[in-house]
């Protein structure tokens, strides 16, 4: 390829789950599209998660028995968000959701069979896939179309605006030490992702996760370049208080980068003195909120045989038995002999357990409150059949979850909440969906919602 300036339809900056959807729904509405991927490959964080969508009345739902609803997962994203999520843009996510799962099926998507129920959900809705093969499958629909064309290795530097009107037309990107336009009729859609791995904006915004306190962990060229290149621009942000950790990263196991939250199947969660800290049953981003305030900003996670039994193995987070056969999960035949190899003080750990065990009994956990296992979903278990288990749990920061203020349409908006003409974010570089906390799937659920949005809103403007 020649570094010369080129042209296109659209032009789509990030290679994961948004980009890809954005690219493929210009394609099929039949329109060209350059694809920007700073990195070789192509995926980012998308490919890295934990592979759940969250989508509402499927047929994989109906054959499971489960009774859902665009009425529930409304309620439920705004509730888990603690309103101070954008209900415009839950209301577009819940109102295209399940058109994007019959639509990522057409596209070869290949979703698991089993479905469960994880933070914020009322009901099970975990659509589970391999991450990296559902990125992999929009990435070859989009290729069959003709009109997608990668440019894997070019990053993009700068947003390029029309002289005369100011409407965004393309970016000033660099490939191989040479720098060129890349220019587009229709505009720039940003699919860039977050900026986990940029520490001094993880700092900005959120001082309390640091090196000490968390993991982090997300795609390597997630560092704000598509956030930076819209706020040069005067693109306002939101959300950005609410970076969070998600509960449940073994803080010493490099070979996973998921979380397991057996929190959710009836564990308990207590920290180095043996004692609860939490209600358990909340979003794992608030868990791992209240993890970093422990000592050691590291708790750990108390279950006995039942609650491991009821593992699924089909859903990476809650895969206790995976965990176990890789020795992550601590075993002992009595929570005294559990608290020794812990290090916690045994006479509170058992103390701790008993007082759990009859506030499931009284029906009523006067201590934090809780009252289901997950979210408004599951009837609370006691935890007394040996063999007991612990897994040691921290927060890790997958995700910055904040971003670009759009509309509902996915125009990105200035500070004075007026679009700024020929510029669309979709993905992990938006904000206003998940407010305070965090549903489940509902980050590459809006990466492919989101993403389709932004290119047929691009095409039709």
């Amino acid at each position: 390829m020649t570094n010369s300036d080129l042209n296109t339809t659209l032009v789509v900056v990030g290679a994961g789950m948004a980009g890809f959807a954005a690219a493929l729904q210009a394609a099929q509405d039949g329109h060209d599209v350059i694809l920007l991927e700073k990195l070789s490959e192509t995926g980012g964080s998308s490919a890295m998660s934990g592979g759940c969508l969250a989508f509402a009345g499927t047929d994989l739902q109906l054959a499971n028995g489960v009774d859902d609803s665009n009425e529930l997962l409304f309620k439920d994203l705004r509730e888990v968000g603690k309103f101070e999520n954008d209900e415009s843009l839950v209301r577009a996510y819940v109102d295209n959701q399940l058109d994007t799962y019959e639509w990522m099926k057409r596209a070869g998507v290949q979703f698991g069979p089993h479905i469960e129920t994880s933070s914020g959900q009322s009901v099970p809705r975990v659509h589970n896939v391999d991450p990296a093969d559902a990125v992999r499958a929009l990435a070859a629909s989009a290729q069959r179309t003709g009109r997608v064309r990668l440019l894997a290795g070019t990053r993009a530097l700068r947003l390029v605006r029309d002289a005369q009107g100011g409407c965004v037309i393309g970016v000033t990107a660099e490939r191989g030490g040479e720098t060129f336009k890349v220019l587009g009729s229709r505009g720039v859609v940003l699919a860039s992702g977050g900026f986990v791995q940029n520490a001094g904006l993880v700092h900005r915004y959120a001082p309390q996760y640091n090196e000490e306190t968390a993991v982090f962990i997300g795609g390597a060229g997630n560092m704000g370049d598509g956030l930076k290149m819209a706020q040069q621009l005067g693109a306002d942000c939101r959300d950005m208080i609410y970076i969070k950790g998600t509960y449940g990263k073994h803080p010493t196991d490099e070979t996973n980068h998921h979380s397991l939250l057996a929190v959710y199947k009836g564990a308990i969660a207590v920290n180095q003195n043996g004692k609860r800290y939490v209600d358990e049953s909340i979003s794992y981003k608030l868990l791992g909120d209240a993890c970093i305030q422990q000592p050691y900003s590291a708790t750990f996670q108390i279950f006995d045989q039942p609650i491991f039994d009821s593992g699924d193995n089909q859903t990476r987070i809650l895969d206790i038995e995976r965990r176990h056969e890789e020795g992550l999960v601590i075993q002992a035949d009595t929570l005294e002999e559990l608290a020794g190899m812990i290090e916690v003080p045994a006479d509170a750990l058992v103390d701790t357990v008993d007082a759990y065990n009859r506030y499931v009994d009284a029906g009523h956990d006067p201590e934090f409150g809780r009252e289901h296992l997950v979210h408004q979903h599951g009837k609370l278990v006691k935890i007394q059949k040996a063999p007991f288990y612990a897994y040691p749990s921290a927060a890790a920061v997958y995700g910055t979850y904040c971003g670009l203020c759009v509309d509902a349409a996915m125009r990105v908006l200035d500070v004075y909440g007026e679009p700024l003409a020929g510029l669309y974010a979709a993905g992990e570089v938006v904000g206003g969906l998940h407010g305070a906390a965090y549903m489940t799937g509902s980050a590459l659920g809006k990466a492919a919602i989101f993403g389709r949005i932004a290119a047929r809103t691009a095409l039709a403007d």
